[in-house]
């Protein structure tokens, strides 16, 4: 007499349910990457459309969500001129292409992603070390071009190489850090002392 196996034992019993929990994992994982997307998606509620760098951008303790997030303020627009969305989204494509094609994340991070040499650059634009008399933005682009007579090492006597970044190039890494300023990144990077911070 032989002996009946229990169903949940069974080999059949096991192959469905492989075929179950795959087909409902990736069901899953559809429904996650679309939320994904429409989180990440520039003119979300967490990534601002690229226009934002038209305005004032700071960076405020939200003692309701106990951690710090951007600010979007009035008219504030990069270089005096204000730019349509297109241009707003060429410029700051072109500032984050530069960005790979420099290949900064060799010693910098954005995001937390890249190497730890350097700064993040995630929030960059907010920077305490931009406070002076002329323009921000000027100052920055001014370090983009010729970083080593412009040079802002912090107390880390790491100074940044020159990489030949061009004057269009220089103003587009400006505004790509603006916008990269504005992402809501759930108070990254931690400790992050921000011009005109407030508690």
């Amino acid at each position: 007499m032989t002996e009946q196996v229990p169903r949940w034992a069974s080999e059949t019993f096991w192959k469905k349910t492989a075929i179950w929990v795959t087909g409902g994992s990736f069901v899953l994982l559809v429904i996650l990457t679309f939320d994904s997307l429409s989180q990440i998606t520039a003119g979300g509620s967490r990534v601002q459309a690229y226009g934002v760098i038209n305005k004032d951008v700071s960076y405020r303790f939200d003692k309701a969500k106990q951690r710090y997030q951007p600010v979007i303020g009035g008219n504030a627009p990069l270089f005096g001129k204000t730019l349509s969305e297109e241009e707003a989204e060429k410029l700051v494509d072109l500032g984050k292409k530069t960005v790979q094609a420099k290949n900064c994340m060799n010693c910098h991070t954005l995001l937390g992603n890249g190497a730890y040499y350097a700064p993040d650059l995630t929030k960059a634009w907010l920077d305490q070390g931009w406070i002076a008399k002329e323009s921000r933005e000027q100052m920055m682009v001014d370090f983009l071009l010729d970083p080593e007579k412009n040079a802002r090492t912090f107390g880390s006597n790491r100074k940044m190489p020159n990489l030949d970044i061009t004057q269009p190039e220089a103003e587009a890494i400006v505004a790509f850090l603006k916008w990269m300023s504005t992402i809501d990144t759930n108070g990254f990077p931690h400790n992050f002392k921000a011009i005109g911070e407030e508690e």
